[in-house]
């Protein structure tokens, strides 16, 4: 566990863009993309907008993804492993960085094929409390042709695009880094969410 936390710090001081190819586990990710794929069956999960609870706007010409929150209260068996791993996750990262976070938020993310999110930042103009984002992935044998890059706009005007293969995770600041999702070419799958 604490080889996975140090290979997203790590890759984080040195690029500001953290990666590390396993952090969920193979069993865990599988766990989370059955429940996913059980919501979308339910139709659990709903349009995504921009902003947040005091200004949110829906457009599907700039973010055309579906997502559903995870919740504590619900008490299912492989959100509260999640939930476990976030808390030891945060807790490293707070003794070795102190990084001061005291709170997080997550959602199930789903992308139908031909969806996208154009260019943005994740911190919202009235509200700083979203310090780092994270993503992980829950995408079994993703080739090249499928599309659905996360594509990380740094301030050197470098372009890295990361494939959203099961398992990896990715963790950059929240107000520094734009970035976007390409246009995917079959339903790409993850849990995306902020540290605070």
């Amino acid at each position: 566990m604490e080889k996975n936390f140090n290979e997203l710090i790590e890759s984080f001081i040195e690029n500001k863009v953290g990666i590390t190819d396993n952090f969920l586990g193979e069993a865990l990710a599988s766990n989370l993309k059955a429940n996913l794929i059980a919501y979308y069956q339910e139709k659990l999960l709903l349009s995504a907008g921009t902003g947040n609870k005091i200004l949110v706007t829906k457009d599907n010409l700039f973010r055309s993804d579906k997502i559903y929150w995870l919740d504590h209260g619900r008490n299912n068996a492989h959100e509260n492993e999640f939930f476990d791993l976030m808390d030891h996750f945060i807790a490293y990262l707070n003794d070795t960085c102190y990084t001061g976070i005291t709170g997080y938020e997550f959602h199930y993310t789903l992308y139908e094929e031909g969806s996208f999110y154009k260019k943005h930042i994740d911190q919202f103009r009235n509200d700083e409390s979203r310090k780092y984002s994270m993503v992980m992935y829950l995408n079994e044998g993703w080739a090249a042709s499928d599309g659905g890059e996360l594509r990380i706009h740094h301030s050197d005007s470098r372009q890295q695009n990361i494939s959203p293969d099961s398992g990896k995770s990715v963790f950059f600041k929240s107000s520094e880094l734009e970035h976007e999702v390409l246009v995917t070419n079959k339903p790409r799958m993850s849990i995306t969410g902020w540290l605070k």
